[in-house]
């Protein structure tokens, strides 16, 4: 007999850390919300400037490339933005539904999309800014020098820290 008087089998507990499959995925999921908290303040400003620069004075003055580039970096920023949200309106229509297992997975999944889509966004605004103030083979270098950055500090190492520990 459990502690709670019941026949009922007691929950398995991680060894390593003393706690349930449920409460492992309650802290994953607390864990996955404060780094949502992070990504989703950057990205929001990000986006909030990105849509008003169009009305600036100038806009006009920037060339159909840049204009273009510019406009695909805001539409990867809206997804992004997009994406990070999405986790919480799957939580609310999850809510009460004991699903967390698949919260958890779909909320992982939302936030490597929206991370990407931020990643493209702000390497088309470095390609934009670099191309207005040096020219087309800086704007080049620039977002291949961003993307190199972005992929090695967020998919790289990463990988290379779940290699060290052993994970697949």
């Amino acid at each position: 007999m459990t502690a709670a008087g019941d026949d009922s089998v007691a929950p398995e507990r991680d060894p390593e850390r003393n706690e349930t499959r449920t409460e492992r995925l309650d802290r994953n999921w607390a864990s996955l919300l404060q780094e949502l908290r992070v990504v989703q303040t950057g990205g929001q400003i990000l986006t909030g400037l990105m849509l008003t620069i169009p009305f600036q004075e100038g806009f006009e003055e920037l060339t159909v490339r840049q204009q273009r580039i510019f406009v695909l970096s805001l539409v990867f920023a809206v997804l992004s933005t997009i994406t990070l949200i999405s986790p919480v309106a799957l939580h609310r229509l999850l809510f009460r539904r004991h699903a967390v297992d698949r919260l958890v997975d779909r909320a992982h999944t939302l936030t490597l999309i929206g991370i990407t889509f931020l990643g493209l966004a702000l390497t088309g605004i470095v390609a934009v800014i670099f191309d207005i103030v040096f020219g087309g083979w800086a704007a080049i270098a620039a977002a291949v020098v961003a993307v190199l950055v972005f992929v090695g500090m967020w998919v790289v190492l990463p990988f290379n820290e779940r290699r060290r520990l052993g994970d697949d």
